[in-house]
């Protein structure tokens, strides 16, 4: 008999929980350990609402929720749904404010990552304002972006921070030039860099490793020069645990970790400085991010880099 999926993978979608009509339809429909973790998973939501309610005060001036996008917490916990904490806030004369951290303008499912709250959903969900990053997912200039309500932005704009916290007009021509390229969705992963890296086939990733490796082996004597499968991490401040599958330029070398320490500092020190991680004996460059036009100024990069054993 092939084992049975762990519980964690039966458990319903609390969102579906949540419009359960009680606890007799849960057993039925998701048997009875499912339904504990999913009725405890209602009960905390619930305490929290309370809780939120419970803090307004004559001083509170607006409900906030910060999504987790650049840390994970696992195991037993819950969250007020944006819309509840919305009717929460307005129920009471506030506004609600959401701060995605990162955000998306797109659905990246769509390419096969992992969902990313999108700005637009916050919106819909009943934020009255949604903070973002114009980097990061949106794979603009370094900015924070603030949209919502009509009324409110224009108190934002009107305070005296925003003239210290404005952007210059280099940042502002480099935002304006991608949010431009959202207007054609069907064209983005080709067009917007940290879209079309994060979707690379790991066939194209593997082609350039294997190139790459087939140039640096003759640079390092005495080391051996692979090419690995690895994964790459999409990044720390959105999606920070999720990983996609890549290949990886790997270097190991018989005298130990010290002259792989070397090599990593010298390549570092490079004009244009290559990056590497040491793990497993061995050092890794990751490809993902290596573009075909980019690999010809790497390898003469290389070739101009003498083994830290050459120089001993």
């Amino acid at each position: 008999m092939p084992d049975s999926p762990p519980a964690a993978a039966r458990l319903p979608s609390l969102d579906s929980v949540l419009r359960a009509p009680a606890a007799g339809v849960l057993i039925a429909r998701f048997g009875r350990r499912a339904t504990t973790e999913a009725l405890r998973a209602i009960m905390a939501v619930r305490r929290a609402e309370r809780r939120f309610a419970a803090a307004i005060g004559p001083e509170t001036a607006l409900l906030m929720r910060v999504h987790q996008a650049n840390y994970a917490i696992s195991g037993f916990t819950a969250a007020v749904p944006p819309a509840e904490l919305a009717r929460i806030a307005h129920a009471a004369g506030l506004p609600m404010v959401d701060d995605l951290g990162s955000g998306s303008l797109v659905d990246l499912a769509a390419w096969g990552l992992p969902h990313e709250p999108m700005p637009q959903e916050s919106l819909a969900a009943g934020a009255d304002l949604v903070c973002f990053s114009g980097d990061k997912l949106l794979g603009g200039p370094q900015a924070g972006l603030i949209v919502g309500r009509r009324d409110l932005i224009a108190r934002l704009n009107a305070n005296p921070l925003k003239r210290a916290l404005r952007l210059d007009k280099g940042r502002l021509a480099a935002l304006e030039t991608v949010l431009r390229l959202y207007r054609s969705p069907d064209t983005l992963a080709d067009r917007l860099p940290a879209l079309r890296l994060l979707v690379r086939p790991a066939s194209a990733i593997g082609a350039a490793a294997a190139r790459v490796a087939a140039a640096l082996g003759p640079l390092l004597p005495g080391r051996t020069v692979a090419v690995e499968a690895c994964r790459s991490q999409i990044g720390s401040g959105a999606l920070p645990v999720d990983l996609l599958d890549s290949f990886a330029v790997t270097v190991a070398d018989p005298a130990g970790g010290e002259r792989l320490e070397a090599l990593a500092a010298a390549w570092r020190a490079l004009p244009r400085p290559v990056i590497g991680r040491i793990a497993k004996q061995r050092l890794w460059l990751d490809c993902r991010c290596l573009e075909p036009e980019d690999e010809a100024a790497l390898i003469r990069q290389f070739a101009g880099c003498p083994a830290p054993a050459d120089t001993e």
